[in-house]
């Protein structure tokens, strides 16, 4: 079945069979967002040192930060 068959299917479902659907789509989307452990560790790494006084930037400074980078990779 075609996206677009689904698409022209749902009006035809009972208001428990769209939540039962949309359960259904939650949850596969959910699996497929679920974090590394590389990144997960990555996360822990990076908590540690804010917590040990690691420098942080406002939003302004990092926005600055990208636009000189990205300013230096063009030349």
């Amino acid at each position: 079945m075609s996206f677009n068959e689904i698409l022209e299917q749902l009006p035809k479902l009972t208001e428990d069979e769209k939540r039962e659907l949309r359960n259904i789509l939650d949850q596969q989307l959910a699996d497929e967002g679920e974090e590394s452990p590389e990144l997960l560790a990555e996360l822990d790494a990076r908590i540690h040192a804010l917590d040990h006084g690691a420098r942080t930037y406002s939003l302004d400074e990092a926005r600055q930060m990208v636009r000189d980078t990205v300013t230096r990779a063009r030349r």
